[in-house]
């Protein structure tokens, strides 16, 4: 039987005057961060939104038949069995409490609850007093991890700050080459050695031309896959070793590319790495390609590390940091 949960509770595009004898391109306006992460959650918000407003619009009153209805809801946008399960029960608690006065109300208790959950796995990143600062992606081939890394060095250079690449994916074909051109396209060096070489070699070098060009950022773009799941965590611990010799506390960040398409599966794989590489955080990519971009909370609930970046386009500018406040408000506007 349904009870009721109904209660009281304490620019414009300007023209030239005169024609110009060199044409210049138009320029795309400059989008906020609320607006550049809005549009990159607009298939999960116009599923998951609408099927929200469609559940409340049933009845005046939310109660328990409402919040019957808004479970499936958040299951199908990948929050995941545990975030759901951990989110309807602390609403239902609420309801008892001060009571939901309809859709407005349950709106923002939903917006309060999933907001929790990714700051629940906040953390300030410490970066070191001294440079350079060791960033290492991980994560498994397809998810974007060189693509990633490149995006990662136009935005710190687009902050004024100098960043070297070392490309210590030696395993996979192409890798060195690919992650030589989004250097060119980020304007910034590179450290390589060839296919089938040793990563941590290539870092030890990187790590020393870092320190010797007094270089504010190295990002390490390392293997997805080895022969065995045991090669690959083994071949990123020595790298760990590796460039803590060099340079004391590095890597200072561990970073776990995830394909936000991938969803649930993804979770899996995450787990191999979040045991072995000693990961910080995770970049989402993908989430302008997703209708589940619930998983930013299940990765919080399941794998209790936050989201620092998240890739929304192909764009070398599309990889904006991570908001818990924007992101939910941009799922729930």
């Amino acid at each position: 039987m349904a009870f009721s949960l109904f209660g009281k509770r304490d620019k414009p595009e300007q023209q030239p005057d005169q024609p110009t004898t060199s044409p210049v391109e138009p320029q795309e306006p400059k989008r906020g961060f609320f607006d550049r992460m809005k549009e990159a959650v607009t298939r999960t918000r116009e599923s998951f939104s609408e099927s929200i407003s469609s559940v409340i619009a049933l009845t005046r009153e939310v109660d328990e038949t409402t919040l019957v209805g808004l479970e499936p809801i958040l299951l199908a946008a990948d929050l995941g069995a545990p975030t759901t399960a951990l989110v309807m029960e602390n609403l239902r608690q609420r309801a008892l409490r001060v009571g939901i006065q309809g859709g407005d109300d349950l709106k923002r208790l939903l917006k309060a609850e999933l907001k929790q959950v990714l700051d629940n796995v906040a953390r300030p990143i410490t970066h070191p007093t001294t440079p350079p600062e060791v960033i290492m992606m991980v994560g498994v081939n397809g998810t974007g991890k060189t693509t990633t890394t490149g995006k990662l060095a136009a935005h710190f250079t687009a902050q004024g700050r100098t960043v070297l690449l070392c490309a210590a994916d030696t395993f996979r074909a192409a890798a060195i080459e690919q992650l030589e051109v989004w250097a060119q396209r980020s304007d910034v060096q590179i450290i390589k050695t060839k296919q089938g070489g040793d990563p941590s070699a290539a870092l030890y070098d990187a790590c020393a031309a870092a320190k010797a060009r007094n270089t504010q950022i190295l990002i390490v773009d390392t293997a997805g896959r080895l022969h065995t799941k045991t090669d690959l965590m083994k071949e990123l611990d020595k790298m760990r070793r590796t460039a803590e010799k060099l340079i004391p506390g590095s890597p200072h960040q561990t970073l776990l590319v995830m394909d936000a398409t991938t969803g649930q599966n993804g979770l899996t794989q995450a787990r191999l790495f979040t045991e072995a590489a000693h990961v910080t955080g995770i970049v989402l990519t993908k989430l302008d390609g997703t209708a589940k971009g619930g998983i930013v909370l299940a990765i919080a609930t399941e794998l209790k590390l936050p989201v620092i970046y998240a890739g929304i386009g192909e764009k070398l500018e599309d990889i904006i940091p991570f908001d818990s406040a924007s992101f939910v408000d941009s799922l729930l506007d």
